[in-house]
């Protein structure tokens, strides 16, 4: 959609409001609202805002930023969405002079695009797989069902929000695959179908809101925390993906006994190689790591294979003649995740292995959770970060992260998640006044 258009679309459906959004180095949803009649401007100069006032973005003393909005993320919310009729865009961050500013998500991964570009790929395209749980309020983590892995019954609330979601989306143009309730109880998924990754990560964020807006009109919370209940699987957002040059899947080789090319061996052994200092990224929070454990169909360990879902990278079977379906399954990020900051790290990992034509290893096609260490070690089957702290570690003596995100968006994020787990450290825990109280 160009300038001209929206304005035709604000005019001609009575907009009164328009939602500006943008994104903060957590991942978090930003944003404003502005009056019909300052739209033009905003498209032409963009709105100023206090970057300082944002997580990760400037110091007090330089904290002027514009908002540039993009036309082409311009959507009509439902009627229903704050009770007036409102659209919304994404905005790019940018300096006063107009260029663009560093630590922007959305300007990290434009980066990352441009990087694939000039070495001969026209398309990343990703497709996340979104989980969620849908619980009675923010304060109580309860399950709402007793569901499993793609239960019908009973038709519930949590059912009926996720149908209207499905819904929703699918009137705002988003192409949604399938919707289904997922293994754990109050679990639900929403696959989203392949697109390119700028689309789909504005995408990722315009459905985080339509879900928790759709659970709110139900009575209900809809939470991406990665693993909100002991005992219960996590959230994921396993994210298929695949470079194109041009209508060519460049992971395809027909030849092969795998059907991967070259370039697709290369990429998956970039994504091993660099696995453990993306993890802080794609992983980035305390809980993340509550998750990332043997035994709950997430991954814990470094490798790849074809049918073995308790590997790291995983290449789905696909159909003889649909040779464009070869992808990549990247099984470790969380849907709490900065999505522009993870497709970045993973397609930056994946194309230095391209670049440096990394030897990808043997596939693991058994159960790594039930080796033992000695069988793993054997294999030779590293592990993945086992905390945020240790995640941060091998972030920050790491190069491709720093590469990806630039000096000054490294340094900031590494601050800032050192930060939070020493405020997790330093607390005292429900399971340490259990176990340690009465006996100590």
């Amino acid at each position: 959609m160009t300038r001209a258009e929206v304005i035709t679309m604000v005019e001609s459906h009575s907009i009164e409001i328009v939602r500006l959004w943008f994104t903060d180095i957590l991942g978090r949803l930003k944003g404003f609202s502005l009056r019909v009649e300052d739209l033009p401007r905003a498209l032409d100069e963009g709105i100023g805002f206090d970057g300082s006032s944002v997580e990760g973005f400037v110091r007090i003393e330089e904290s002027d930023l514009l908002a540039l909005p993009d036309p082409k993320t311009f959507v009509i919310l439902p009627e229903n969405f704050g009770g007036v009729r409102t659209a919304s865009m994404i905005c790019d961050i940018l300096y006063p002079d107009g260029s663009p500013f560093e630590s922007d998500p959305r300007y990290v991964l434009k980066k990352t695009l441009e990087k694939a570009k000039k070495l001969g790929y026209d398309h990343y395209y990703v497709g996340p797989e979104l989980e969620f749980f849908y619980f009675p309020s923010d304060t109580e983590p309860r399950p709402l069902d007793a569901g499993g892995y793609f239960d019908i019954l009973p038709l519930d609330n949590s059912v009926h929000a996720r149908k209207e979601t499905f819904k929703i989306m699918r009137e705002l143009n988003i192409d949604v695959e399938v919707t289904h309730h997922e293994v754990a109880k109050s679990q639900h998924e929403i696959d989203f179908r392949y697109d390119d990754a700028l689309k789909m990560a504005d995408t990722v964020q315009l459905a985080k809101v339509i879900i928790k807006e759709i659970a709110r009109k139900f009575g209900m919370f809809a939470s991406f925390m990665p693993k909100p209940i002991f005992g219960e699987n996590g959230s994921g957002l396993h994210t298929h993906q695949s470079l194109f040059k041009g209508d060519e899947n460049a992971f395809y080789d027909e030849k092969d006994k795998y059907n991967l090319s070259a370039v697709g061996k290369q990429y998956i052994a970039g994504l091993l190689a660099h696995s453990k200092e993306i993890t802080a990224v794609t992983n980035q929070w305390v809980n993340s790591y509550k998750r990332l454990v043997p035994g709950y169909e997430a991954p814990a360990y470094i490798s790849w294979g074809r049918k073995n879902r308790s590997a790291l990278v995983r290449v789905p079977s696909f159909k003889p003649d649909h040779h464009n379906s070869c992808r990549v399954e990247y099984r470790a990020p969380d849907p709490a995740a900065n999505i522009y900051l993870t497709f970045s790290v993973m397609l930056a990992a994946g194309l230095k292995g391209i670049e440096e034509k990394y030897k990808i290893p043997e596939p693991i096609e058994i159960d790594i959770f039930m080796m033992s260490n000695a069988e793993r070690q054997e294999m030779g089957i590293e592990s993945l970060p086992d905390s945020l702290y240790s995640a941060v570690i091998q972030m920050e003596e790491g190069k491709i992260v720093r590469e990806t995100f630039g000096d000054e968006l490294f340094k900031k994020y590494i601050a800032n998640k050192k930060a939070e787990w020493e405020r997790y450290r330093v607390q005292v825990t429900d399971y340490e006044l259990k176990e340690y109280l009465p006996t100590l």
